[in-house]
């Protein structure tokens, strides 16, 4: 099990290097609902930021499954606060989601940039340091969460079914990747 501890930042002029910590997550687990509620509570998590489309709704039913639910249930009940950071510009689809699911939103994030992290963190009134974000997506959720300086937990997608684009991005995080273990795998 790879620690919730924050990576430090070394102040090294690789780029390279820089780069791929940039790309590094935190934890590398499944499936969300894989994601031990009791350990983030135990590591000071407050607070979870969760991609909607492939992390909490799959793509090509884009309803939340069961045990998603479940897991978001959990989190409530250990106080732990979740907030949707979306991507997705159907607003309607991403308020709906959020809505169903019971937690707070931010939409439009335009994820890699930060922007929309730091609007999460002062909407939810939770300090960076007791937050993590959770993503299927290397290049938006993990490279985002690094850059704000929160801990991330990159998930694998619950459906193959992606933008064409997003299609494209997985090809590289493959490269990226190499031959990270997966919790659950």
């Amino acid at each position: 099990m790879l620690p919730m501890q924050r990576r430090s930042r070394s102040s090294g002029s690789e780029t390279g290097s820089n780069q791929m910590r940039l790309t590094r997550a935190s934890r590398y687990v499944r499936s969300v609902e894989l994601i031990d509620v009791d350990e983030l509570k135990a590591h000071g998590i407050r607070c979870v930021l969760v991609d909607r489309d492939n992390t909490l709704v799959p793509r090509d039913t884009k309803v939340a499954p069961t045990d998603v639910r479940a897991w978001l249930e959990r989190l409530r009940q250990a106080h732990i606060s979740v907030c949707m950071v979306s991507n997705n510009f159907h607003t309607d689809q991403v308020c709906a989601s959020a809505d169903d699911l019971g937690c707070a939103v931010v939409h439009h994030a335009m994820k890699p940039a930060p922007v929309a992290i730091q609007i999460a963190l002062v909407t939810m009134g939770v300090p960076k340091e007791q937050t993590v974000l959770v993503g299927d997506q290397l290049f938006t959720d993990v490279v985002a969460g690094n850059l704000a300086g929160i801990r991330t937990i990159l998930v694998r997608p619950q459906s193959r079914k992606d933008l064409w684009y997003t299609q494209l991005f997985r090809i590289a995080e493959q490269a990226f990747l190499g031959d990270v273990s997966f919790e659950g795998e």
